[in-house]
């Protein structure tokens, strides 16, 4: 629907197959325009596009998201046009998404890496009803973007995409304040030194978490103290004040032995 960066290299990728791509440049920039001829789209009206296509992709800020699908609903969906959802946003919003367009022909979507451009290979994880996603995915067969159907349920896509980034979004906002904090006191190469002895992340190590409990009780006090340094140099603390509070839902679990399930079910527990 919109060729920015990741739309425009995955509509690449299809005409390397041999697949028509189109597009509405109505609305669109000149940018937009240049991406699109470079990656050889077709440009049509929103009403052609969506007549002609067997398939609709939807690929924009997740902002824009319900505004692209009430447009193709108003429209109205071609005999076995199928709907892909693939921007990030909750599994709520999939479903709401859905619920627009007709029963059995949304599938749920979330590109997880960089644009297929320079060798890079993004993940499209699909979900929803089984035989459309496994359309979807066979349409990207031989291309650098690696289409795998993860379920059957609307959302599950998109619930695995926040769950990641929410992640690797938030790590990257974390070292952005140890940096500033450690340039604010002068220990910036310490802090390097520091991290380069770590090469691995803990969203792999989840048996990590137990540890993390048992000490939550001295960890807490630790990152409030953190906060304020923050504070004191003139950066946001609020994301580290929100870590300091998760760990004190688990604060008076410290003489205790639980096992990674138990770990998360005091945290969804105390969190409500």
């Amino acid at each position: 629907m919109h060729p920015g960066s990741m739309g425009a290299a995955v509509g690449a990728q299809l005409r390397s197959r041999g697949i028509d791509v189109l597009w509405c440049p109505e609305g669109r920039s000149a940018t937009s325009r240049r991406r699109a001829d470079e990656a050889g789209l077709e440009g049509v009206p929103l009403d052609e596009a969506v007549g002609r296509a067997d398939v609709v992709l939807s690929l924009c800020a997740p902002v824009g998201a319900e505004d692209v699908a009430r447009r193709v609903a108003a429209v109205g969906l071609g005999e076995g046009t199928l709907f892909v959802e693939a921007n990030a946003i909750s599994p709520a919003r999939a479903v709401s998404i859905a619920g627009f367009l007709p029963p059995g022909r949304v599938v749920d979507g979330a590109v997880v890496g960089s644009p297929p451009v320079d060798g890079k290979s993004p993940l499209l994880y699909l979900s929803g009803p089984e035989e459309a996603a496994e359309r979807v995915a066979a349409l990207f067969a031989g291309t650098s973007v690696d289409a795998r159907v993860i379920g059957q349920d609307t959302g599950q896509a998109s619930a695995l995409k926040l769950i990641y980034s929410s992640y690797q979004k938030t790590s990257r906002v974390l070292a952005a304040l140890a940096h500033g904090a450690a340039d604010a006191h002068g220990v910036s190469g310490e802090l390097l030194e520091i991290a380069g002895r770590r090469s691995s992340s803990h969203l792999v190590e989840p048996d990590y978490i137990p540890k993390t409990v048992a000490r939550a009780w001295r960890w807490a006090p630790e990152l409030a103290d953190a906060a304020e340094l923050l504070d004191a140099a003139g950066l946001p603390a609020g994301t580290i004040r929100a870590a300091a509070d998760t760990l004190e839902h688990w604060a008076s679990e410290r003489d205790s032995a639980l096992d990674v399930t138990e770990a998360l079910r005091v945290l969804r527990v105390t969190g409500r």
